[in-house]
């Protein structure tokens, strides 16, 4: 079973999870599943898409926006920030570790205003550092008018 590290009331992340993981996504009221992990990452991950049939049995929303380890776009930081929006409930994101999730995520947050200060107390809180992205957060947050 995953570990679901909770960052916010609405948002959540973890490293990679299984099908089976699901189900108590749904039951701690999870809405919406987001896969940060590309497809094929490694041997022993689970597919996409058996996430995806188990996140659609269980009524939940599922989005897949692969982030490689390699670093972030800004098409992934826009699908993020729809999914987001899109969201009827909690959301739960997961890739390897839960760290490229909870950097997108807070990309996402910061291209739509949020401080970078108060995203980085919510990820450290859940044990992430959101400082490979700390400028990357100021940049985005400043774009926003006051």
């Amino acid at each position: 079973m995953s570990e679901f590290r909770q960052l916010t009331d609405d948002f959540w992340a973890s490293p990679q999870i299984t099908p089976e993981d699901v189900a108590d996504a749904a039951s701690r009221g999870i809405a919406m599943i987001i896969n940060n992990r590309p497809e094929g990452e490694a041997e022993d991950q689970p597919s996409g898409t058996s996430i995806e049939d188990a996140a659609a049995s269980a009524g939940l929303a599922y989005h897949a926006i692969p982030v490689s380890p390699g670093g972030f776009n800004e098409v992934q930081v826009e699908a993020m920030t729809k999914a987001l929006d899109q969201a009827e409930g909690p959301v739960l994101a997961f890739c390897r570790s839960g760290t490229r999730s909870t950097l997108l995520w807070s990309l996402a947050m910061a291209s739509q205003g949020s401080s970078p200060e108060g995203l980085s107390a919510s990820a450290a809180k859940a044990g992430y550092d959101l400082a490979p992205v700390r400028l990357l957060l100021d940049q985005l947050s400043a774009r926003q008018p006051d």
